[in-house]
């Protein structure tokens, strides 16, 4: 049997972004956004990168009620009851027992790729290649495959997988989940060869999954999956609206991954880089001969260097003697912080804006 008639996606696309406040907001997140005037979002890069390895029907786009009419205008191909839309911002956990749900129900055959929307991958080719390997050996096998890269610096604001035993070509057993951590622990992670980044994209065949939320966070989604051989979408739709505010705020790793012996690691090489903080966004881009990095922006630069620069469309900025900074203007909000360790910094400020200033800042 052809892989691709049982391979599946969901597209998570539900955050807030707000690690890249303030070009991301609330109501208008990163993953919406054409950050690098290429002419496509995030959300679209993503989708159109798995269309070259998953039928356009077997995808499916997990995101927050308030960003349904973003993807329907970003993704006009992709049908309604392909969009699963929670009504509560809930973490990856009660998003991924969701999708595997749905998909489950259409096909209990099913291989599914969990993904992230927010993502960069400048191998495009190399990536295909280790999702069709990945769905090729979760169809054969009762494990969870995470898929991680070769870190290339001791980036704190990324997720570290440890590498096990070998059980394959560039494919081992897991031995610990690091969720962002210090800078001196990211160097010595580096250092040591043993640990990769975690993309957060996750590879399973769906029965194994739902077995494993059934025994580790039986309320989500139980009573559905009780009666799943008689819902409709409209009813599941109904009952999501209805019960998923009762779910924990887990992750994924949180939920099932730290807890289970049958989780692997698949190490890639295709260029990846999370666009979660400002600081990876200027690791993973062409720099400048001063090293800054300019996003899409009219600038004149004199004595700047480390600088990562995004300004909106008809603005000039005209900066001097600027070393290691961030400096992201949009809308009402001018941010200028030290590059360094900025995810921490970013958050900072956005909390101290939401009490001090309300919403309309965020």
């Amino acid at each position: 049997m052809n892989i691709q008639e049982n391979s599946y996606c969901v597209i998570l696309a539900g955050g807030k972004g707000r690690r890249l406040w303030p070009c991301s907001r609330e109501k208008h997140p990163k993953q919406f956004i054409d950050f690098f005037g290429v002419g496509r979002t995030l959300l679209q890069q993503t989708y159109d990168r798995f269309l070259k390895v998953i039928p356009q029907d077997h995808i499916f786009i997990n995101t927050n009620q308030i960003y349904l009419d973003l993807v329907r205008e970003q993704l006009p191909d992709v049908d309604e009851d392909h969009i699963m839309a929670e009504p509560i911002w809930r973490n990856t956990g009660p998003s991924v027992a969701w999708g595997c749900h749905r998909v489950n129900h259409l096909n209990p055959k099913a291989n599914v790729v969990f993904a992230p929307s927010d993502h960069m991958v400048h191998n495009e080719e190399a990536f295909c290649q280790n999702i069709l390997e990945a769905l090729e050996f979760v169809s054969n096998h009762n494990l969870i495959m995470a898929l991680g890269v070769k870190p290339s610096r001791p980036e704190p604001g990324y997720g570290y997988i440890q590498m096990g035993d070998e059980i394959g070509h560039d494919l081992y057993k897991v031995q610990s989940f690091t969720e962002k951590p210090a800078r001196d622990f990211a160097r010595i992670f580096k250092e040591s060869g043993e640990f990769l980044w975690n993309t957060g994209i996750f590879v399973s065949n769906s029965r194994i999954m739902l077995d494993c939320f059934d025994t580790f966070l039986p309320v989500v989604l139980r009573t559905l999956r009780a009666q799943k051989e008689n819902i409709s979408m409209e009813e599941e739709n109904a009952f999501i609206q209805e019960n998923f505010s009762t779910y924990p705020n887990l992750t994924l790793d949180d939920t099932i991954l730290e807890k289970i012996s049958r989780v692997c690691v698949m190490k890639g090489d295709f260029g990846w880089a999370d666009m979660g903080t400002w600081h990876s966004m200027y690791e993973s881009m062409q720099k400048s001969e001063d090293d800054n990095v300019v996003v899409d922006s009219d600038v004149i630069l004199e004595n700047c260097r480390n600088n990562v620069i995004k300004l909106p469309k008809g603005k000039l900025g005209v900066i001097n003697g600027l070393d290691g900074y961030i400096v992201a203007d949009h809308g009402n909000v001018l941010l200028i912080c030290k590059k360094e360790d900025s995810s921490a910094l970013v958050r900072k400020y956005v909390n101290e804006v939401r009490i001090k200033n309300g919403e309309s800042y965020l």
